[in-house]
Parts: C-alpha cells; sequence; structure tokens
C-alpha cells in the first residue's frame, strides 16, 4: 500500500512539474528548504513503517508542520539577515541520513536472510 501511494506521488509530481510555471529564485530557497523537510517526513515513515510503530497522524502532522516551520524559519532568517535555514537543513539532512541508514539495514538484512535461506535449500538439495 506505501509502495502504490509513493509510485502514485511522484507521478502526480512529475506530471505537475511539467504542467506548473518555473519558481521564481526569490521563492527557490523557501521551496528548497520546504522540500528537504517534506522528504525528512517520508524518510521518518519508511523508517518507522520498518519498526512497526508507524502513525499515520504522526507522519501527516510531521510532514505539514516541519515544513512549514523550515520556510519560517527561512523567511525569519531572511528578514534578520542570517541564514537560520542552514541549521533546518543540517538537522534534516542528519535525520535523513540516519533513517535512510535504518532502511538500507533493513533490506540487507533481509536480503542476507534471503540468500542463506536459499544456500540452505541448496545444500539440502
Amino acid at each position: 500500500m506505501m509502495a502504490i501511494s509513493i509510485i502514485i506521488g511522484c507521478i502526480l509530481g512529475i506530471l505537475l512539474g511539467f504542467l506548473s510555471p518555473t519558481i521564481p529564485y526569490t521563492a527557490s530557497k523557501y521551496l528548497a528548504i520546504g522540500i528537504v523537510a517534506a522528504l525528512d517526513s517520508v524518510f521518518g515513515g519508511i523508517a518507522s513503517n520498518i519498526k512497526k510503530n508507524f502513525n499515520m497522524k504522526v507522519f501527516i502532522s510531521g510532514f505539514f508542520v516541519n515544513a512549514f516551520l523550515s520556510i519560517l524559519l527561512t523567511y525569519l532568517g531572511e528578514k534578520l539577515n542570517v541564514d537560520i535555514y542552514l541549521a533546518a537543513i543540517v538537522v534534516f539532512v542528519g535525520r535523513m541520513f540516519n533513517n535512510l541508514g535504518i532502511i538500507r539495514r533493513h533490506y540487507l538484512n533481509e536480503v542476507s536472510k534471503k540468500t542463506k535461506e536459499l544456500r540452505e535449500k541448496s545444500n539440502k538439495n
């Protein structure tokens, strides 16, 4: 179910990307930090699904609140002439790498188990 949702979201994103106008340069910083925050939430959702503690309410609220807060920090930093958005990027990217590590280890363990089972079956025959 989650894979189908990801595929549909990617297809919709691609189609909307072709149909929408280009983002003005002044808004590109806001969009970039919003995307990083959203990707952090997506990787966190996948990792929590692997850990069997996924909660849709937490995922949706985190998705929008993280994106909104990071855009707000970017705006505030721009008004104060301080690059506050860099702190948000460091935090979100660090969490993305942690979650990606959890996902990678899970699937590597799955592949190792399958390989071990296949070797045991071939050794018995």
